[in-house]
């Protein structure tokens, strides 16, 4: 009886461990540091569509992961201009390239960008009760900022889908109301 329940329980215990190896994707997504802000040069922050600008000396939570993607993905929809001289800085990574606000384009935070893996694919963004088909040409850097590097802005949060204003326009979101929204969005 004895070596009937050692053995039930070490098999017990070996299907436990490999199922936590196993689901590590599944696991939530925690900060993986803070960094310190610095204090943008004259001008060198541009705070176009609302963007922030670091302030001296005030901890930054960063990122090295976003949640999990499923079908229906929660995340936070702000806004960003992805043109030259706007407030997302350098060209594309993706791409090397500016885009046109007019076209559905977003950045994704750095855990969904996935070290390029989604680049040049298009998403489906859903809220307010229409849906979007936006390309990813950018990363949102959620693991670094407050540097010329980043505009000097925070870091992302882990859960942005940072989109052009066409996409703001194509959910039909008052101008006036451009900004932050709650969305869900999958591969397209």
């Amino acid at each position: 009886m004895k070596t009937f329940g050692l053995k039930a329980s070490l098999l017990l215990m070996a299907i436990l461990f490999f199922t936590d190896f196993l689901n590590v994707e599944g696991q939530v997504c925690h900060p993986s540091g803070k960094i310190r802000g610095k204090k943008p040069p004259p001008g060198e922050c541009n705070q176009g569509n609302d963007s922030d600008c670091c302030k001296e000396g005030k901890l930054y939570t960063t990122y090295k992961c976003s949640p999990t993607v499923s079908s229906y993905t929660k995340a936070y929809l702000t806004l960003n201009g992805f043109e030259k001289d706007e407030d997302g800085g350098a060209p594309s990574e993706c791409d090397n390239q500016y885009h046109s606000d007019d076209t559905p384009v977003v950045a994704l935070s750095t855990g969904w960008y996935n070290k390029g893996s989604r680049c040049l694919n298009n998403i489906t963004i859903t809220a307010n009760g229409r849906s979007v088909v936006a390309m990813v040409v950018d990363e949102c850097d959620s693991t670094m900022g407050c540097d010329s590097d980043h505009d000097y802005q925070p870091p992302c949060a882990n859960n942005i889908v940072d989109a052009s204003r066409a996409v703001w326009k194509a959910l039909g979101v008052p101008q006036d109301q451009w900004g932050g929204l709650d969305i869900t969005w999958t591969n397209a």
